[in-house]
């Protein structure tokens, strides 16, 4: 009896020895995967704060197999010189690098990441703006003349615009040009961004369009005569009416009118309809960029998807003959276009806080000073709101740590490769540090290009941007941070227009976005998660051109778009 009882004790002390190893080697290799997340996380943390960007990262995008341990030799922690910008959001960025290590080696991101969520009701809506019913216009009435102020996205507005004044007009239109500004310091002209007799022979059965004024008309002082318009002399968004009114007059008087600058002088609404399809036609359909533009664009666009045999859906329509033959892109060629409107012009004109301090106040005030003297002027008589306030208001372009935590809240993967479009970012490379730590795949147009393939574009902004236009669009995904932008705003529509419901954009409500950031010290990543998904795809439903709002970022409507079939809007809330 005692020898079976000192054999069951003995049998029993071996089990509890044998699951206390087995425990404790559990508790180990928890250890050391818990310890390897954590120095993962530091190391990306650190870089964030304390070092420079990769260099070299031009077509060596990192792979999901990829290790995110190994330290190029050319990262160090700077522990001489100028301490770098404070990171803004430490903590959350602190949990999406922990989030994106974890998710680094699972094939599983969220179902509708890079797909457009009501699929069914956007395809419904197909283009139909090249559709005419109309007799070509004779143009007998006089000549227009604009020269266009702006960017090359406020000027291709002014373009379309100036297309359906002179079909109201009756009137030949001249070919347009592009005022020199101080800020863009670009002399690129009409022909130098799209094909000039492509435009002109696609408008022939809407409206005339010269190249220069007749002789007999060039030699006319049009100022002197009260030929030329600027925008003192119109109100934005004037209505036809006004042109039928007051320009129709000194048109048929004069034979000529030189509209300068006309930003944004044409209403979005009431429009007769097909005034309103011309505009879309112009967009969408007429203006073809360059052979020059569009060779680089497919380059970028192709290296972007690592050379993939197949172009993607709207290749042929940007980059035309360029494009490769069509067809499906897998799952690993896909790209993210990304625009992050963080320029000096943008930051100073918000009148918003980005954590610089007393530095960045007087550096933004001296830009005022000299870019925005009226806003100048008026911050200084009036009261404005406040930083917080404007913050909370969804008034103030995102930073680049919010960017980087919303696409990590979204669900990319750290291998994600992303497309940045843009000029010059404010606080220069040590503010995207967050971005290329998280995302080291994230490269620009100069990253992918050869000194002499961009060398034709240089000190050409223009240019430049129409290369960031053509590769955004052509995105499997685009995602802005700013909805206000005119980049953002052609790009989104042009997906719109010609997507059919499989180019999906991410316009995120900076508003619901602010108050999701202002939990940084408390939420917890899940929920942070969650907030972000929950709040950017609201804003994915599909909905009908709200009135008064340009067709050119909201092509859905009957003079844009065809509705093929009775389908059910989703009309967002105003």
């Amino acid at each position: 009896m005692e020898q079976k009882q000192q054999h069951k004790m003995h049998t029993m002390k071996k089990k509890v020895l044998g699951f206390k190893i087995a425990s404790n080697r559990s508790r180990l290799a928890f250890g050391i995967l818990l310890a390897f997340f954590i120095l993962m996380n530091f190391w990306m943390l650190s870089r964030i704060q304390d070092s420079g960007p990769v260099k070299g990262l031009k077509l060596r995008f990192l792979k999901s197999n990829s290790s995110t341990v190994s330290l190029p030799e050319e990262l160090r922690k700077i522990s001489k010189g100028k301490k770098p910008h404070k990171t803004a959001y430490a903590r959350l960025l602190y949990k999406a690098a922990h989030a994106l290590a974890e998710n680094q080696y699972k094939s599983i991101e969220p179902k509708d990441l890079w797909l457009e969520p009501y699929h069914a009701v956007a395809a419904s809506w197909q283009p139909c703006s090249d559709q005419r019913v109309w007799k070509p216009s004779e143009g007998n009435n006089g000549y227009i003349m604009v020269t266009a102020n702006g960017g090359i996205n406020q000027q291709r507005v002014a373009v379309c615009n100036i297309v359906a004044v002179a079909r109201l007009l009756n009137a030949t239109l001249v070919i347009p040009s592009f005022m020199f500004s101080s800020v863009w310091r670009d002399i690129s002209q009409f022909g130098d961004i799209y094909q000039e007799d492509y435009f002109i022979d696609y408008m022939k059965p809407d409206i005339r369009i010269v190249k220069e004024l007749p002789k007999e008309l060039k030699s006319l002082d049009l100022e002197a005569i009260g030929s030329v318009v600027t925008d003192v002399d119109i109100a934005k968004e004037a209505k036809p009416s006004f042109y039928l009114k007051y320009i129709l007059p000194l048109l048929m008087k004069n034979r000529v009118v030189h509209f300068v600058g006309f930003g944004n002088r044409l209403a979005s609404d009431p429009i007769p309809y097909h005034l309103q399809r011309l505009r879309c036609r112009c967009n969408f359909h007429a203006l073809q960029f360059t052979p020059k533009i569009q060779a680089t664009a497919a380059l970028l666009i192709q290296r972007m998807r690592q050379n993939a045999s197949h172009s993607g859906l709207l290749d042929e329509n940007l980059v035309g003959s360029f494009a490769k033959s069509k067809g499906k892109i897998k799952k690993d060629f896909r790209y993210l276009g990304l625009h992050l409107r963080f320029e000096i012009d943008m930051v100073a004109h918000s009148l918003c806080d980005f954590g610089g301090g007393e530095e960045e106040r007087k550096e933004l005030e001296a830009y005022r000073e000299i870019h925005f003297p009226g806003l100048t002027e008026l911050k200084n008589t009036t009261k404005s709101p406040s930083p917080e306030r404007l913050k909370a208001d969804g008034l103030c372009p995102l930073m680049p740590e919010e960017t980087v935590l919303m696409l990590a809240g979204l669900g990319f993967k750290r291998e994600t490769r992303i497309f940045l479009a843009g000029a010059q970012i404010y606080g220069g490379k040590s503010r995207l540090k967050a971005l290329t730590t998280l995302f080291p795949n994230m490269v620009t147009k100069e990253n992918l290009l050869s000194s002499s393939e961009i060398q034709p574009f240089l000190n050409f902004s223009s240019q430049l941007a129409a290369l960031d236009f053509i590769t955004c669009t052509a995105s499997d995904v685009f995602a802005m941070t700013d909805s206000g932008s005119q980049l953002s705003s052609l790009v989104s529509g042009y997906r719109v227009y010609y997507g059919g419901g499989k180019m999906p954009t991410i316009r995120p409500n900076k508003r619901r976005l602010a108050d999701i950031f202002l939990k940084n010290n408390t939420i917890e990543w899940k929920m942070f998660e969650t907030r972000i998904r929950k709040a950017v795809r609201q804003n994915k439903r599909v909905f009908a051109r709200p009135v008064g709002r340009s067709v050119y970022r909201y092509p859905r409507c009957s003079e844009c778009m065809c509705n093929t079939q009775e389908a059910t809007l989703h009309i967002r809330p105003r």
